[in-house]
């Protein structure tokens, strides 16, 4: 039997164990252990459990995966989320639908000193959906607005998952960072225009605000500005060759804590914060270690070889290739864990996307987009659930269909960046 076929039969074994609910991370290690030993050796696999768990965990480029982490949760502990949500408000005063322009608005700054869009959602629902029901918005309004904010997350830098996507396929994580501003900015504006043109069309799904003076905008900035002051902090400084991205990492975290402690952030809350970081990691790193035993597994059965052999013998054009990549993305953003998808997908897709002639950071951000829309779209979309688990009384179906304007402009996001790639590469290039 060749190694390709014993490829294929194990990825599919692999699909079938994730259906029966086996958790990711196994599934890959043990997949990439039994198809290793299938094509080399039983010897050389276990040595390949052992290697791939101490590759990873010491492995420096890694090491900013519990900083980022650690940023939002010093950010959440120390109710800076508050503040930024307080602020927010006071910039949209009385327009309609101000408090979901404020509540989109925090999710996109919230973003710039947390590398999780899951952490970003539950910290900006716990804040803002009290709130937003209090002043008579809609349910399916204020929680799709949450969920998709939530998402913005994964691409605004810092970004674990733009910071993953750079170690799989060795590009540069500073260019990723910077070519995800641009992106992450555009995410930000069209979920506020998707805001207006909702609430201009339906406007009973949302009331009017307080009016605000010039002042009280002013000083709403207040609870902006700490996360201004980290987000240029950790993009100037490695923008500027001030420091690496690991190095950035350590600089925003130890000046998130600063902070946090001159917010009065309690010692328990500090212990608090360290415990719930090490859980997330720890999840993280598990995936990384079975992606990294997977990827042995990839390079021995030469399954990406013979997958981009055989789509050059079919001489697709660059787009179909491309198309293909990004419905594979939409159908797995279904049922799967943004993380998960992108180290059990990269290594696989990475090549076919180099032989179409992609440029490798603008494909990162068009794979992170794409990823990105699986977070609020059925039946598995993580952000969704993370928003049900604080608005209990609001059915998932409610929260499905606040999304749907959403989930339209970033469509329209992923066609403006296929077809201007400038959108991703100015600040790079």
């Amino acid at each position: 039997m060749s190694s390709q076929l014993i490829g294929l039969l194990c990825m599919a074994g692999m699909l079938g164990a994730i259906a029966l609910r086996m958790p990711i991370a196994l599934a890959m290690a043990l997949t990439g252990f039994i198809g290793f030993g299938w094509v080399v050796a039983f010897g050389p696999a276990v040595s390949i459990l052992e290697s791939g768990a101490m590759d990873t965990l010491t492995n420096y480029s890694f090491s900013p995966i519990p900083m980022f982490i650690l940023m939002g949760v010093f950010a959440s502990k120390a109710r800076m989320s508050s503040e930024l949500f307080n602020g927010a408000k006071t910039l949209f005063g009385a327009w309609r639908g101000g408090m979901a322009l404020a509540a989109v608005t925090s999710c996109g700054i919230f973003s710039a000193i947390s590398g999780s869009s899951l952490a970003t959602a539950a910290s900006m629902a716990k804040v803002a959906l009290p709130e937003m029901k209090k002043n008579g918005y809609a349910s399916s309004l204020a929680t799709g607005t949450l969920a998709a904010g939530g998402t913005l997350g994964i691409m605004i830098p810092p970004s674990i998952a733009l910071l993953l996507y750079a170690l799989l396929t060795e590009q540069s994580v500073g260019d990723m960072f910077i070519a995800g501003v641009m992106p992450g900015l555009l995410g930000l504006l069209l979920y506020m225009v998707a805001i207006a043109v909702t609430v201009w069309l339906k406007p009973e799904l949302a009331q009017p605000g307080e009016a605000t003076t010039l002042r009280q905008k002013i000083m709403g900035l207040k609870g902006v500005l700490p996360f201004g002051l980290v987000f240029a902090l950790i993009i100037g400084g490695i923008y500027g060759g001030i420091f690496t991205p690991t190095e950035a990492a350590a600089v925003g975290a130890f000046g998130t804590l600063l902070i946090a402690l001159y917010r009065g952030l309690s010692f328990q809350d500090f212990t608090d914060a360290v415990q719930e970081t090490l859980i997330m990691a720890t999840l993280i790193f598990f995936m990384v270690i079975g992606a990294n035993i997977f990827g042995y597994f990839l390079s021995v059965s030469r399954v990406s070889f013979a997958l981009v052999e055989l789509v050059g013998s079919m001489d697709l054009s660059p787009a179909l290739i491309l198309l293909c990549i990004l419905t594979l993305y939409i159908v797995l953003g279904m049922v799967m864990d943004s993380i998960a998808m992108l180290l059990l997908t990269v290594p696989v897709v990475f090549p076919l996307a180099m032989q179409a002639g992609f440029d490798p950071i603008w494909f990162g951000i068009i794979t992170v987009i794409t990823v990105e829309l699986g977070l609020i779209t059925p039946p598995i979309g993580m952000n969704v659930f993370v928003i049900k688990s604080v608005a209990e009384d609001v059915s998932i179906v409610e929260i499905f269909k606040g999304v749907v304007p959403f989930v339209i402009s970033d469509i329209v996001r992923l066609g403006l960046i296929i077809g201007f790639p400038f959108l991703a590469l100015g600040l790079v290039n």
